[in-house]
């Protein structure tokens, strides 16, 4: 298994693995022929960047079992889904800004991400693997009093697209087999979120199969995959963690202003 990341040393940004808490700076591109530098950067040296740069995040609503049970939801026939923009990413550690004049509620949610590694469209389920890259850990920050302001038309891409409301990270792991682990999120240390990846309704590969059925796929998009029971509100210096074995740990706290 491999952790890639990208992050910021010496006013460059770079990319490469992760090796205990150095990084291991590769060139050329990530998503294709990635090669070592043979320039270690020893921890505390660096600050990690979101892993990836998607061109977009497509997230997905009522993927998991527990949560429609609750919820009272019947399970989809085809996975729903919502564009999230890529102007909202940020990395591990970077502070989630409360957009300017909203004083409304922000919630957390914490989710699995699918971080896709070759154009993909139209593909089968059995060919899914080749088009997955790794998985990452995402928090996908709502505005949630915006999403229903307008009682005709539900506001999801923008509730979700502010500034810094896509944080993903810390790392993109490949070789992982995401059915056996468990997510869990916290709050200031609170355990708020634990559950099962498994219980989703359309695992990855059949969500990259059905997806790129609906629009092109391309490396370094995002699909996340939806979260479960446990979900709520932040307020100013909460600090949200989320973690997946095998990923590692997403922090960001959320800040007043823009």
């Amino acid at each position: 298994m491999s952790h890639w990341i990208r992050f910021r040393t010496e006013g460059r940004e770079c990319f490469g693995t992760l090796r205990g808490g150095e990084a291991l700076e590769h060139e050329g591109d990530m998503f294709g022929e990635a090669r070592p530098t043979g320039r270690t950067h020893a921890a505390g040296s660096f600050a990690l960047l979101s892993p990836c740069v998607p061109g977009k995040i497509v997230a997905l609503w009522n993927n998991f079992h527990a949560l429609a049970s609750k919820l009272g939801k019947p399970v989809p026939a085809h996975p729903p889904f919502f564009i999230k923009s890529s102007s909202s990413v940020i990395g591990c550690d970077e502070p989630i800004r409360r957009p300017a004049g909203y004083t409304g509620k922000i919630v957390f949610e914490g989710e699995l991400g699918i971080v896709i590694g070759k154009t993909c469209r139209h593909i089968g389920v059995s060919e899914a693997a080749r088009f997955i890259f790794g998985y990452t850990c995402v928090n996908d920050v709502t505005a949630m009093d915006v999403l229903f302001e307008n009682p005709d038309f539900a506001q999801w891409s923008r509730a979700k697209s502010f500034d810094t409301f896509g944080c993903l990270g810390p790392a993109i792991a490949t070789g992982l087999d995401p059915g056996g682990v468990n997510l869990v999120t916290r709050v200031d240390g609170s355990e708020r979120q634990n559950y099962p990846l498994m219980d989703m309704v359309f695992a990855p590969h059949e969500l990259v199969s059905r997806i790129s059925h609906d629009l092109t796929l391309l490396p370094g998009d995002v699909i996340a995959c939806g979260t479960s029971i446990g979900v709520g509100s932040i307020k100013e210096g909460a600090t949200v963690e989320i973690s997946i074995d095998g990923i590692g740990t997403l922090r960001n706290k959320l800040v007043a202003g823009p």
